[in-house]
């Protein structure tokens, strides 16, 4: 039997090239449990797999895609049946094993979780790995003291992914959240996920001068990092937490101990690839209770398999808004 897929091949001159192709069942990774996939995302890492492989990638061909959402089709693991509805993201899927730009997708039964209650497939992957990024983020900040009223929330790279589920998780939650982009045309967007305030990328953009200035935000949830993530930090409030997500704007930071050690403030590295099973349905299940499915909606960017190859450039250049939705059957 054969499905549709998005391969991605290297030449002898190590050129990457992706196509839809039509391939057989036999060719899927060995697995517990064969997943008929209904949608799946795009992640800045599915971005790096779509196009130079970013050393993610270690065999080709390959098939990408990093979460997916869908029903089970048979499985050998007792925990799932076939027309279970599940959820896979991390694991390294879609990387170093085939994902989820395809109709079928072959795992181990550890790497799925149920689909929460309340959820759609399509909403899942709306969701995807930025979204329970997100809600670890969220979660990590609640367990360091993070409350509603204590103080503006502040997201970087907002706009993204990432960034545009936390401002509509907090804002939900009902902190006052703000939203730090470079792209002024993302005011109204924003604004419409929950940002009460706009924060232009330049004015914290410039490399830290002071190791503490005026204590202004109650947490922060970064996905920038870099020079941005390091004048964050001597920003918060007293005993504040920053959760690091991503490093968009580089892996280096350039910053004292001082925020640390005169101000208290915690710097909470979020995991979502190696996540604990339990961590990962509770994360799940606070998606399905706190976010608001219109705002999800509102960042929503339908696609297709064909589509792909031109977004995951895209994405590597910053020109992505808000959550990829791939209907792999389409």
């Amino acid at each position: 039997m054969t499905f549709k897929a998005l391969i991605v091949e290297k030449d002898n001159e190590g050129k990457t090239r992706a196509s839809v192709q039509e391939i057989d069942e036999s060719r899927l990774p060995e697995g517990d449990v064969t997943v008929a996939v209904e949608y799946s995302t795009l992640n800045y890492k599915d971005g790096l797999c779509l196009t130079t492989g970013g050393g993610l990638v270690k065999t080709y061909p390959h098939v990408p895609g990093i979460d997916f959402a869908g029903t089970v089709e048979s499985s050998s693991d007792p925990r799932w049946k076939p027309g279970d509805k599940v959820v896979l993201t991390g694991w390294r899927v879609g990387e170093i094993w085939w994902g989820g730009y395809a109709q079928k997708a072959r795992v181990k039964g550890d790497w799925l979780v149920p689909l929460p209650e309340g959820l759609t497939t399509r909403q899942a992957m709306a969701v995807g790995t930025a979204g329970l990024t997100s809600m670890l983020a969220v979660m990590a900040l609640e367990d360091h003291g993070l409350k509603p009223g204590a103080g503006p929330v502040l997201v970087t790279g907002a706009a993204g992914g990432v960034g545009s589920v936390a401002v509509a998780l907090l804002a939900a939650l009902g902190h006052e959240v703000a939203a730090v982009t470079g792209r002024p045309e993302a005011e109204a967007y924003l604004r419409g996920l929950g940002a009460s305030r706009i924060v232009p990328r330049a004015e914290l953009s410039e490399p830290v001068k002071r190791p503490l200035e005026s204590e202004t935000w109650a947490g922060c949830v970064d996905a920038v990092g870099g020079v941005m993530l390091a004048r964050v930090l001597g920003q918060l409030k007293y005993g504040a937490s920053a959760a690091a997500v991503g490093l968009a704007g580089g892996a280096q930071l350039n910053t004292t101990v001082i925020p640390f050690l005169l101000r208290g403030v915690n710097l909470l590295g979020i995991d979502s690839v190696m996540q604990p099973y339990e961590n990962r349905v509770r994360a799940w299940n606070r998606i399905a209770r706190d976010l608001p499915m219109d705002k999800l909606e509102a960042m929503v960017q339908p696609a297709t398999l064909a589509d792909l190859p031109a977004l995951g450039q895209a994405i590597l250049k910053g020109q992505v808004k808000g959550r990829v939705v791939v209907d792999v059957n389409a």
